[in-house]
């Protein structure tokens, strides 16, 4: 079965890039969110099995979806995309529950590592 996925960024190119480069994979992606409020329906709606999830949304912080996730799905798996220079928020993010983190900008190799390891729960 193929495993599904969430892409959450408000970038219109970061998430076609992101489709991209997952479907080419071999994952299904059920959803694309802009925004935070966006994240919390489709990931209620689509029950994914990885949401990747930006820092910055236009609503809210990546923070703030990511501890709403954990909330309505407890078990969710989450992998956060940042831009270099927001560790702090990363290691809050990691704290928080998410699983592993992307720097943008990133390579095909690296992302598809780094969900590939999430999903099977030994990211790090």
């Amino acid at each position: 079965m193929n495993k599904r996925i969430l892409i959450v960024d408000d970038s219109f190119y970061m998430r076609t890039m992101l489709k991209n480069m997952l479907t080419d994979a071999g994952y299904e992606v059920v959803g694309e969110a802009a925004n935070g409020q966006q994240a919390l329906e489709m990931a209620a709606s689509t029950a994914p099995d990885l949401i990747t999830l930006d820092v910055i949304l236009p609503d809210n912080t990546g923070l703030d979806v990511l501890r709403g996730l954990r909330q309505q799905s407890p078990n969710a798996k989450v992998v956060m995309c940042s831009a270099v220079g927001q560790e702090v928020i990363v290691n809050e993010a990691i704290e928080n529950g998410a699983l592993a983190y992307i720097v943008k900008p990133f390579s095909e190799e690296r992302v598809l590592e780094i969900v590939g390891s999430a999903l099977r729960g030994d990211a790090a």
